[in-house]
């Protein structure tokens, strides 16, 4: 039922943190990994590391917030591969820290265009042809901030809420054409992206005690979240963000 020999993944945002986890997630399950971020030498190199486990990758950098590195990117695999299975939409940013009064018109254009107007463009590059092929998997990636408010990153927080209901319509029209679309919603997870959370032993004990699990997210705990959304385990489910925080906001 985990089985995606084959198949082809395309992951945004993949030469480190859960993109690149999930790369080699799917790869070790046989699928051929596009591995796309801003740098093509960081692209490269995760690929090579793929190669090098036994997996098949190939690397072609973007910048999810331009249309045409999109259009280039989606061709450049279809070049290679002829196809795309499985869409991966993990890349994303947040450069303002604080409350929503402070947030410049500037920072939130770049925080809706990378975080939703990319994943919109990327949809509308990647699904005709998916559909065409048969139908395939999207997940995207949401969060909890999405979920509930915060002080300090509204404008993040507001740009994923919108990428969970993008999913949920997405999955209502593309769905008769064979096509499942899902987010995941992960908590605080150890990245770069959250290092000032994870880094500090106060905050950190703090979050730690409010997680029934007690402790953060690793990268590998959203991986096999991917991994089951993009295979035939999850072939009943669309439309769904699936939450993977530990438990933070039940508690």
């Amino acid at each position: 039922m985990f089985d995606v020999k084959g198949k082809v993944a395309l992951i945004t945002g993949s030469s480190r943190g859960i993109g690149k986890a999930s790369a080699f997630q799917l790869a070790r399950s046989g699928a051929r990994i596009v591995v796309s971020s801003r740098k093509q030498d960081a692209c490269d190199a995760v690929a090579e590391e793929i190669r090098a486990a036994g997996g098949e990758a190939i690397a072609k950098a973007c910048h999810v917030g331009s249309h045409q590195q999109l259009r280039d990117l989606v061709e450049h695999v279809h070049g290679q591969w002829g196809r795309i299975d499985i869409l991966v939409c993990n890349a994303a940013t947040n450069p303002v820290y604080g409350p929503l009064s402070t947030l410049s018109d500037d920072a939130f254009t770049k925080v809706m265009t990378v975080n939703v107007q990319s994943t919109i463009w990327l949809s509308n590059l990647v699904l005709p042809r998916m559909a065409a092929n048969g139908g395939g998997a999207v997940i995207m990636m949401s969060s909890i901030a999405g979920l509930r408010g915060t002080g300090v990153i509204g404008a993040y927080g507001m740009s994923k809420a919108a990428e969970a209901a993008l999913a949920r319509n997405l999955a209502v029209e593309w769905g008769p054409k064979g096509i499942r679309v899902n987010a995941i919603a992960p908590g605080i997870v150890r990245t770069d992206f959250a290092r000032e959370l994870v880094e500090s032993p106060e905050r950190r004990a703090q979050m730690e005690q409010r997680t029934p699990l007690r402790r953060f997210g690793e990268v590998e705990d959203i991986a096999g979240i991917v991994h089951f959304l993009a295979s035939p385990a999850s072939a009943y489910i669309t439309g769904q963000v699936i939450v993977a925080d530990g438990g933070e906001t039940i508690s």
